[in-house]
């Protein structure tokens, strides 16, 4: 069986930062690229970032059971993991990297079993990460604070992962990820 890594935070944990630098230690690694029902940024590509489709497209590939996992994260906002992303990462001989949420991860977790790890990422403290959402600069007040409830929720099912790891010092939480993938993949 293909092996899978999975790799989850609240949003504002460096989640995207880790995995950024985790892909480039271990090439046979490949970003598992989810699709969504948002709208495309200017600064994302389609089929890059991530496979932008409309809400209908997404509910019928639904109905179809073309997804690992999916889920409407926010009101008719959907992102999911397609079956043929996971089949063309590993026709490839690598190992797709999940960046998931914590009930899509839970949910590969389940599906996959002993052939997959998950990491749960945290940020040391909720004040840190109130802190680095408003430093991000990209959210309202109100945002925020609905990241922050959603934080504190998926907080409670960190023990559910195989490693949480809290990123406190970003160099300090790669090399331990990176013992975690080292350990996984030998």
């Amino acid at each position: 069986m293909n092996k899978i890594l999975i790799i989850t935070a609240p949003s504002g944990s460096g989640k995207s930062t880790i995995i950024k630098r985790i892909l480039e230690i271990f090439p046979q690694l490949k970003f598992s690229i989810s699709a969504c029902t948002r709208s495309q940024r200017a600064t994302e590509v389609n089929g890059v970032d991530y496979y932008f489709i409309s809400v209908d497209n997404f509910k019928r590939k639904i109905i179809n059971n073309d997804f690992v996992e999916w889920e409407m994260v926010y009101e008719d906002k959907y992102y999911g993991t397609l079956k043929s992303e996971l089949d063309r990462i590993w026709s490839e001989n690598n190992i797709p990297l999940f960046d998931v949420d914590v009930k899509g991860a839970l949910h590969v977790k389940r599906m996959y079993g002993n052939n997959t790890t998950a990491v749960f990422i945290k940020t040391p403290s909720e004040e840190v990460l109130k802190n680095r959402l408003i430093k991000r600069n990209t959210d309202t007040p109100q945002s925020i604070q609905e990241r922050l409830e959603k934080a504190a929720y998926e907080a409670t099912y960190a023990s559910k992962f195989d490693y949480i790891v809290i990123n406190d010092d970003l160099e300090v939480a790669v090399q331990e990820i990176s013992t975690i993938i080292q350990n996984f993949l030998s």
